[in-house]
C-alpha cells in the first residue's frame, strides 16, 4: 500500500512526548478563526497549564490535517520536536483554506498577490497575517511573539506567510518548502515530470472535498509493487486520466493542460514574491531531499537577495525529505555520516533559534550557513552560501571515458548511445512503485554497465577535492530525434578496498550518487517557448543542478554519467517534439544521441572548489 512520501516526512518523531504527557501539561482548544473575507479556518491550540509565565505562539499551517479532531483528543507530539513541548510554547495548528475542516476553496500553491485592494484579495500571506492577529488578541497568556514552521507543503505556507508579516511574527522556519512546481520542486524538474511522485501524491490528495471533513482519504492501490512495470504498462501520460483517474483528480487534469511554464505555473512561483521579510528566517533543507531541496535553497537565496538586512540563515544537513525531524540522521542507505546529525540539529540549532527569537533567551550565534559536509562528515559554519572562498572550475569530458580539469584538444570528437523510450534506464535496482529516498545515494554500478549510459571517470585523487554550491552542466549534444531528456549524474567512486559494515553492502568500488538531475531538452532556451532539436545538429544544453557540499576523499574518483531516460522517476520523453502530456504511443521513438567532447564543442561540468 502506498505511503505518501510527503506525509512520511511528517511522521512521528523518534522520541515522542506521548499523549499522556501532552494531556498532563497542555489544554486543547478548537476555534474557527475568521479571515478578512469572512471565511473561517479550523484551528487547534494547545495551551500550557502552567500559567506562571507568558508563552510565545508556535503556529503550523497545513493542507494535510490538524488531527485528531475534538477537544478531548490530543496529539502525541507538539512542535517541531519533542524538545519544544517540554520547553513550553503555545502550539497552534491550522487547516488551510478549503482543506479538512476549514471553510473556503482550496487552491494548490495559492498564487501570491503583491497588491491587495480589499478583503476579497486573499492569499497565504493574508491568511497567516489574519490568523496571527486573532491569536495574539484572543489566546490567553501569550507574550505577543509568534513563530511559524512547517515541512514540505507546510513549508510553503511558512514561506508565503513570512511575506508582509504581522508585527508579532518574529521568527519563521520554512523547512523543505515548495516554491516552484515546474522548475525544481516535487512534480517537475526542469520541465520534466517526476512521474511516481506526482501520480501517487495526487491520486489521493487531489481528490475533491465536497464539504469539510475530519478524516483523510484512503491510499491508492497500484496492484503491483513494481513501479517500472506499472508505469511502463500505463503508457503515455494521457492514459492516467483515461484508465485510472477518470478525470476526478482536478489538479492532475489541470497539470496535463499546462506542459510549458505558462501563466498557470508562473503564478505558482513563490520566488519573486519573497521580499519585505521582517521575521528572522531559518530555512532548513536536506542534501538528499528528492522532493524540495530546490525550494529550501531558493527560499534562502531569494530572502538574501531581496531582504539583505533580514536575519536570514540556512541549515543544510545530510537528510532526506524531513529527515531532520525524525530518527537520528546517522545514515542513509549504505552511506554512513558518523554522527547523529538530526539530533544535533534539533538540540543545538532549531530549539535555540526559536528560544532566542520568541523567548528572548541568549543568542545562540548561529552562522549564516550551518551546513554539513558529506564525505568528511563534518558540520561547517560559513558567513555566506556558497562560501566566498570557492573558485569555479570545469570538469571536461575526455576520450576513453576520462574526466579531468583540462579542456579537450580533439576536433569533432563525440560519444554516442541509442536511447529507447520503450526500454528506459531504471533509476533504481530494487522494486518500488514510489520515489525512494535511498536512491539519492544509491550505487550506480548497475547503470554504468548499460550501453545507453555514458560514463566518464577521473584519475584516482591524490588529495581531497571539496565542491560546494550549485553544479552547472554544459552539454554539447545532438540527437536524431527532435526532443530529448539529458540526465547528468555526479558520482563519488569509492576505492576497491573499502570495507562496508559486516551486516551491510560491500562498498569496494561503490559508485555513490551525489547529485542527479534531468533537463528536458526542448526547454534549453526557454521554459515558456520550447524548441525542437534539428536532427543531427549540435546544440547546447546548459542548466543548474542543486547545491552540494561534498569532499571526494583521497583515493576516490569523480564520475559523471549521462543518459536520456531515468525511469519511472522521470516520465518518458518520446524523443519527438510534441506536447508530451498528450503524446500518443506512435510518438515514442528511438534516437541516437551524440555528446561532444571536442575542442570546438566541449562538454563540461561546472563546479565550485574550496581551496
Amino acid at each position: 500500500m502506498l505511503r505518501l512520501i510527503t506525509l512520511i516526512a511528517l511522521a512521528p518523531l523518534a522520541y515522542p512526548q506521548g499523549a499522556d504527557y501532552v494531556k498532563a501539561h497542555y489544554t486543547k482548544y478548537e476555534y474557527q478563526i475568521p479571515m478578512r473575507d469572512g471565511k473561517r479556518l479550523f484551528t487547534s491550540a494547545y495551551l500550557p497549564k502552567d500559567q506562571s509565565v507568558k508563552y510565545p505562539i508556535l503556529l503550523s499551517r497545513t493542507p494535510y490535517s490538524v488531527a485528531p479532531y475534538g477537544e478531548d483528543k490530543y496529539k502525541t507530539d507538539l512542535g517541531p520536536s519533542p524538545l519544544f513541548g517540554k520547553d513550553g510554547f503555545i502550539f497552534v495548528y491550522q487547516d488551510v483554506r478549503g482543506r479538512m475542516m476549514s471553510e473556503g476553496e482550496f487552491v494548490n500553491m495559492t498564487p501570491h498577490k503583491d497588491v491587495k485592494n480589499g478583503p476579497k484579495d486573499i492569499d497565504e500571506s493574508s491568511d497567516t497575517y489574519d490568523t496571527i492577529d486573532w491569536l495574539v488578541k484572543n489566546l490567553p497568556n501569550n507574550n505577543g511573539r509568534v513563530g511559524t514552521w512547517g515541512i514540505s507543503y507546510p513549508g510553503f505556507y511558512t514561506a508565503a506567510g513570512m511575506i508582509d508579516a504581522h508585527p508579532a511574527h518574529k521568527a519563521a522556519s520554512p523547512q523543505a518548502p515548495i516554491v516552484d512546481w515546474f522548475v525544481g520542486d516535487d512534480f517537475h524538474r526542469n520541465g520534466a515530470l517526476y512521474l511516481p511522485h506526482a501520480y501517487n501524491f495526487l491520486a489521493t490528495f487531489g481528490k475533491p472535498r465536497p464539504e469539510p471533513i475530519s478524516k483523510s482519504r484512503a491510499t491508492f492501490e497500484h496492484g503491483t509493487p513494481d513501479g517500472y512495470a506499472y508505469f511502463l504498462k500505463l503508457g503515455p501520460l494521457f492514459n492516467a486520466n483515461e484508465k485510472v483517474f477518470k478525470n476526478e483528480i482536478a489538479f492532475w487534469s489541470e497539470m496535463m493542460k499546462h506542459g510549458t511554464y505558462d501563466e498557470f505555473w508562473q503564478a505558482r512561483n513563490l520566488r519573486p514574491h519573497i521580499k519585505n521579510i521582517k521575521p528572522a528566517v531559518m530555512t532548513v533543507g536536506g542534501w538528499f531531499d528528492t522532493e524540495n531541496l530546490f525550494g529550501a535553497l531558493q527560499v534562502y537565496q531569494n530572502t538574501e537577495r531581496s531582504s539583505p538586512n533580514a536575519n536570514n540563515i540556512l541549515v543544510m544537513g545530510p537528510w532526506v525529505h524531513g529527515g531532520w525531524s525524525r530518527a537520528d540522521g546517522a545514515s542513509l542507505g549504505a552511506v554512513k555520516f558518523n554522527a547523529k546529525t538530526s539530533e544535533f540539529y534539533r538540540e543545538k540549532i532549531e530549539l535555540p533559534f526559536f528560544q532566542h527569537h520568541l523567548k528572548e533567551k541568549p543568542d545562540p550565534k548561529l552562522p549564516e550557513a550551518y551546513v554539513f559536509e558529506t564525505g568528511t562528515n563534518v558540520w561547517r559554519k560559513h558567513d555566506a552560501w556558497p562560501p566566498k572562498s570557492a573558485k569555479p572550475r570545469d570538469l571536461y569530458l575526455q576520450a576513453n571515458g576520462k574526466l579531468s580539469f583540462n579542456a579537450p584538444t580533439e576536433a569533432g570528437a563525440f560519444d554516442e548511445y541509442i536511447s529507447d523510450p520503450n526500454k528506459p534506464v531504471p533509476y533504481i535496482t530494487e522494486i518500488s512503485n514510489a520515489m525512494t529516498k535511498e536512491h539519492m545515494v544509491a550505487d550506480q554500478r548497475f547503470a554504468a554497465t548499460r550501453p545507453d549510459v555514458l560514463v566518464y571517470e577521473s584519475d584516482v585523487l591524490t588529495q581531497d577535492l571539496t565542491i560546494v554550491g550549485p553544479i552547472k552542466p554544459t552539454l554539447q549534444v545532438s540527437t536524431t530525434g527532435t526532443d530529448s531528456d539529458w540526465i547528468v549524474k555526479i558520482i563519488d567512486v569509492y576505492p576497491d578496498d573499502v570495507e562496508g559494515p559486516a551486516d551491510g553492502p560491500k562498498l569496494g568500488g561503490y559508485q555513490q550518487l551525489l547529485r542527479g538531475e534531468v533537463f528536458r531538452g526542448k526547454f534549453r532556451n526557454s521554459y515558456e517557448k520550447p524548441e525542437p532539436f534539428q536532427p543531427g545538429v549540435p546544440a547546447k544544453v546548459a542548466y543548474t543542478m542543486n547545491d552540494v557540499y561534498h569532499t571526494f576523499r583521497t583515493g576516490h574518483k569523480v564520475m559523471v554519467q549521462i543518459q536520456s531516460s531515468w525511469f519511472p522517476i522521470v516520465d518518458r520523453n518520446p524523443q519527438k517534439f510534441c506536447d508530451i502530456n498528450n503524446a500518443k504511443e506512435s510518438d515514442f521513438q528511438k534516437a541516437t544521441q551524440h555528446v561532444y567532447r571536442a575542442k570546438d564543442l566541449p562538454s563540461h561540468i561546472g563546479v565550485q572548489v574550496l581551496p
